[in-house]
């Protein structure tokens, strides 16, 4: 069984017991969250997609960690002009785990 939920502007294809980096979301490490924006599950006999969310179904995560990506390094240039710039950017991100997908109605 696994789900595709939406956070952080992205969509993701989760599973039980899965570790997951996502977009930075406020919370402490340690805590529980639960993630409401599911837009399809997917079982072994049936497939539950939502217009666009299924409003009964929520995803229970534990915060694992609050960290940064490694920094991706862009240069810019102009051939000729003299011109050469460097610049770094680091993502923050929320590492979470899975606990458990939630389905309020039964699956048949």
């Amino acid at each position: 069984m696994y789900a595709v939920i939406k956070t952080g502007g992205k969509q993701y294809k989760v599973t039980n017991n899965e570790k997951l980096k996502i977009e930075k979301i406020s919370v402490n490490v340690g805590e529980k969250i639960i993630l409401n924006q599911i837009l399809a599950i997917y079982t072994d006999k049936n497939i539950i997609l939502g217009k666009p969310l299924i409003s009964d179904a929520t995803i229970s995560a534990i915060v694992l960690a609050q960290n940064r990506f490694k920094k991706i390094k862009i240069f810019k240039m102009k051939r000729r002009k003299h011109y050469r710039k460097n610049k770094g950017h680091r993502q923050n991100y929320t590492e979470i785990k899975i606990i458990s997908i939630n389905y309020d109605k039964k699956i048949n």
